[in-house]
């Protein structure tokens, strides 16, 4: 997953380096040494404490690099992932609702993908294809099905 998420970014730089949070997880620790320069990464960790099944605090630790403290956080990955949970039944654990063939869990998911970044009214008339510049107007389902892709495959 590492690599694949390797090849994905823009390779960081001194200058730009990998900003890079997750939970405690130590199998990342190993992981990220192989994929990136150290130098480049700015790696932190938040473990959430817990007592008798219930969250006490959260304990932040700089790993690789200089992250700021502050900056150390998960809780937009863990909103989305929640997101995704809730609108995709496929994502629910346990669920009946599993996929049973890969590929229609990833038509699934990128499904959703095109509807969260520019059909999904997220500020006011904006997506946030809109707000990346992306696009010049929110999509419509009608739009997303009869749009015309054009193709280099000649």
């Amino acid at each position: 997953m590492i690599k694949k998420f390797a090849k994905a970014l823009n390779l960081p730089s001194l200058q730009c380096p990998l900003e890079l949070f997750t939970d405690g997880n130590d199998d990342y620790t190993y992981v990220l040494p192989q994929c990136f320069a150290i130098n480049m990464i700015d790696y932190g960790q938040l473990i959430k404490l817990k007592q008798n099944g219930r969250m006490v605090g959260k304990e932040k630790r700089i790993i690789y690099g200089t992250p700021a403290l502050k900056d150390i956080e998960t809780t937009d990955v863990e909103n989305f992932n929640s997101i995704l949970r809730e609108r995709l039944g496929r994502l629910v654990r346990k669920s009946k609702c599993f996929s049973k063939v890969k590929r229609r869990l990833v038509c699934a998911v990128e499904l959703f993908q095109f509807y969260w970044n520019f059909i999904n009214d997220f500020k006011g008339g904006f997506s946030p294809g809109r707000l990346e510049g992306l696009v010049d107007h929110l999509w419509s389902w009608h739009e997303f099905f009869y749009c015309r892709v054009l193709s280099n495959l000649n």
